[in-house]
């Protein structure tokens, strides 16, 4: 067992969770409002970066692995950690939680969602665990040359947080070209609008999960979202994805 190894969500918050609080949270918490995403400068340093993709190889942390070409999600691999979950995931899951759940009640009330999210992440997941949501949901992506991966949605069961992260952990030009981050947004009457989403190595970029609230002429009107990655043109692209309610 890798010697990141911990219980869930359960530890006090360490250099790497304090780093994640110390970030500019009221320009962040801006962006996500206004565009539905917001990119963090880096909160991982190289080694730490390489640490955690080195990772993917340790098939004792994983819970399941899947292969995208197998269902259609495009072209590379993602796999699932089980629970315990390694110190530094854990601790960015519950320190970009705490800052990120201020947005998601305030998008839930915009929404008219009687929906509330707890301060604690250990009490969101109690409640989703409650559901029968159990699985763990943090995951690492390996993409290779020609890979790429879909537009898509991370749901996974009735509690659904309306925000994910995806931290970057190769660095763009030198480990891999091409594999952008990509976003598109569907507002009601329009075409979608993609995005292309610039990210350095160790950087994050804060993303709505589904829908988020737009406010418009005759009120606030929800605007659906999806993510994807372009294609991988050489080397290899490893991305550390949080989500934060688990899995059925």
């Amino acid at each position: 067992m890798s010697s990141l190894a911990t219980r869930p969500a359960d530890r006090a918050v360490g250099r790497i969770g304090e780093h994640v609080a110390s970030l500019d949270w009221q320009r962040l918490h801006e962006a996500i409002d206004e565009r539905g995403f917001a990119v963090t400068e880096p909160v991982l340093g190289k080694a730490e970066c390489r640490t955690l993709a080195g990772l993917y190889d340790d098939a004792s942390l994983f819970r399941s692995r899947i292969v995208m070409a197998r269902h259609s999600f495009g072209r590379g691999e993602y796999q699932y950690f089980s629970y315990p979950l390694p110190e530094w995931v854990a601790e960015m899951r519950v320190a970009f939680y705490a800052h990120l759940a201020p947005v998601a009640n305030r998008w839930h009330a915009a929404l008219n969602s009687g929906i509330r999210f707890p301060d604690e992440h250990r009490d969101f997941l109690n409640r989703c665990h409650d559901a029968g949501q159990t699985q763990p949901t943090p995951l690492l992506l390996r993409y290779g040359v020609g890979d790429y991966n879909c537009l898509h949605q991370d749901l996974y069961g009735e509690h659904v947080f309306p925000l994910q992260v995806a931290i970057l952990l190769s660095e763009p030009g030198a480990d891999f070209t091409g594999g952008e981050f990509v976003l598109t947004e569907q507002r009601p009457r329009m075409q979608s609008r993609p995005e292309v989403v610039g990210l350095t190595q160790g950087a994050a970029v804060v993303f709505a999960v589904n829908e988020r609230p737009v406010a418009g002429k005759r009120g606030v009107y929800r605007v659906r979202m999806r993510h994807g990655v372009s294609q991988v043109k050489s080397g290899h692209r490893h991305v550390l994805g949080l989500i934060f309610h688990d899995a059925l």
